[in-house]
């Protein structure tokens, strides 16, 4: 691909171009809707869906679906980008979002299992992988199509709009709940109304599909196909050739991998953050979070149209150190205006652990279904539930392991011990009253905090994610030749925001449990983004002014 030296001068955009913007954007909020529904209404998914078994493993189901909708993603990129290739961009995420469209409408329709038995949540399951799929073929054709029809100057500025639609689709699905929820009141939602935003999704889905058929296919593709240059084996050229193959690992591991963990850090891992470690209420983090996220979102349209005068590159490398730099000051400061009196307690009454070191897990568990039953793990998988801090002593081989609040040491005990059911009793009941004793609060106070001060901490937060977001869907494209572009460009980017950024919660918790600071988490995204400003900085090449109508 060759780089033109001059920028094209701007202009107004046309009726058929604020078409293409609108209706691609509009279409993938719809998508991201449908996909963050099902987290939406796990409470009541799981009452009707999973009624038939024991909580545990309606837990395990309830896990292993959502695992599946982020793991099936870069599948649905091959799939997806691979026929986007091949037949075009407008038909096939046409496909994407009637398959996105009919799997929610689906789950709204779907017999609980007091009607059809365990064939309910497998059927859910699968739906959810299908969703996985269609998203996973969706973004890429709406970033692809998007950047193809848009001005050399001001493909940052369109595609831009792309990157906002899961904040928008996630605002959207709430909104929903919420009016359904207050429409039939919280009885008749329980027992049928969680249905309707799913079947609603059908609604959404015909005027999606409407504004699409309007479109054309991109010129890029077009002039493609007339010249008679396009790929026969998108797959195998894309991932086959070392060429290829060379720039899907530089982007992800340089550029989709950082971004992932930083906006997820920003957009989610604030969240668990706020209400599990921080103790904040649920209705008061979202209020505050929601704030954050309008004070935010516009900085996605900043930093796109930042990036076609300035270029790509130094924009999300600049969202990596940053985010790196800061993370750990910043969500301490978190820590200081939610709740200052879990923040004093740590000072004047320091937890211990002390635990024979082989008896510890690292207790990664992405799925819900590992078990973690010795005392050492019992005693961290505790404190980190509560989000406390801790310090790590080693305890001689076969002892068991202690819990120090102030001065006072409580014993934990083995979960596989035939007493263990009135030893965790006791467990948790002793730990909870020295807690409280020690100045540990139940809960964060809103009567003590800086909220303002809050929302601005977790702006600037969500402000990272949107420097590394905001132009990365215009250097995706920018970065592979037409002929293999929605292949190319789809798996890098599923893998890096379904995988990487889908464990973070995961991985985090588990750092946790290990090095007995609530802040430890933050160095999984702070390693990644470290990493991939080393590998983008390095190999990384600057995009801005690339002529995406060659190869």
């Amino acid at each position: 691909m060759s780089v033109t030296n001059q920028a094209l001068p701007a202009a107004r955009m046309s009726q058929d171009e604020r078409l293409v913007v609108f209706a691609s954007s509009l279409g993938t909020v719809f998508e991201w809707y449908d996909f963050f529904l099902a987290g939406s209404l796990a409470v009541f998914i799981s009452r009707n869906i999973f009624a038939g078994v024991n909580p545990t493993a309606g837990f395990i189901f309830t896990l292993l679906s959502f695992a599946a909708g982020f793991a099936v993603r870069p599948l649905g990129a091959v799939v997806f980008g691979r026929l986007g290739d091949l037949v075009g961009r407008k038909y096939t995420f046409l496909v994407t979002i009637l398959l996105m469209g009919a799997s929610t409408f689906f789950i709204g329709l779907l017999p609980g299992f007091a009607t059809i038995g365990i064939a309910s949540p497998v059927l859910f399951i699968a739906m959810r992988m299908l969703q996985g799929l269609a998203l996973g073929g969706e973004y890429g054709g709406a970033a692809t199509y998007v950047a193809e029809h848009a001005p050399s100057d001001r493909r940052g500025a369109w595609t831009a709009w792309i990157q906002m639609t899961a904040t928008l689709g996630l605002f959207l699905s709430l909104i929903v709940i919420l009016g359904v929820r207050t429409g039939t009141g919280e009885g008749a939602f329980a027992d049928w109304g969680w249905r309707v935003p799913f079947l609603l999704s059908i609604v959404l889905l015909a005027i999606s599909v409407w504004i699409r058929l309007k479109l054309h296919e991109s010129p890029a593709f077009e002039k493609m196909k007339a010249e008679g240059k396009a790929s026969k084996a998108p797959v195998s050229e894309a991932f086959g050739q070392w060429k290829n193959l060379k720039r899907v690992l530089v982007v992800l591991f340089g550029l989709t991998a950082g971004q992932a963990v930083v906006w997820y850090t920003g957009q989610f891992y604030t969240l668990f953050f706020l209400t599990q470690t921080l103790k904040l209420d649920g209705p008061i983090a979202n209020v505050i979070l929601a704030i954050a996220l309008v004070i935010s979102t516009p900085f996605y349209l900043l930093f796109g149209s930042l990036s076609d005068r300035i270029g790509r590159k130094p924009i999300i490398l600049a969202g990596f150190v940053l985010a790196a730099a800061t993370y750990f000051p910043l969500f301490q400061g978190l820590t200081h205006y939610i709740n200052p009196a879990l923040e004093s307690a740590q000072r004047s009454a320091p937890i211990v652990v002390r635990a024979d070191p082989s008896e510890c897990s690292f207790q990664f568990n992405p799925v819900g279904t590992a078990n973690f039953t010795s005392s050492c793990d019992i005693a961290k998988g505790a404190l980190s539930k509560a989000g406390l801090n801790y310090q790590n002593e080693a305890a001689p081989a076969g002892s068991t392991a202690s819990v120090t609040v102030g001065s006072v040491t409580i014993s934990a005990y083995n979960a596989k011990a035939a007493d263990a059911k009135a030893r965790g009793a006791k467990f948790d009941g002793e730990l909870k009253s020295n807690l409280q004793r020690s100045g540990y609060p139940l809960k964060a106070d809103p009567s003590f905090m800086n909220k303002p001060m809050a929302v601005l901490v977790l702006a600037i937060l969500m402000i990272y994610g949107t420097m590394v977001y905001g132009p990365i869907a215009a250097m995706l494209v920018e970065y592979f030749p037409t002929r293999i572009r929605y292949t190319a460009m789809s798996l890098p980017y599923h893998i890096g925001n379904g995988w990487f950024g889908g464990f973070l919660p995961a991985s985090a918790f588990a750092i946790v449990a290990a090095k007995g600071n609530i802040y430890s988490g933050l160095w999984y995204p702070i390693v990644i983004a470290l990493a991939s400003f080393v590998i983008g900085l390095i190999f990384v090449r600057e995009t801005r002014g690339v002529d995406i109508n060659v190869g």
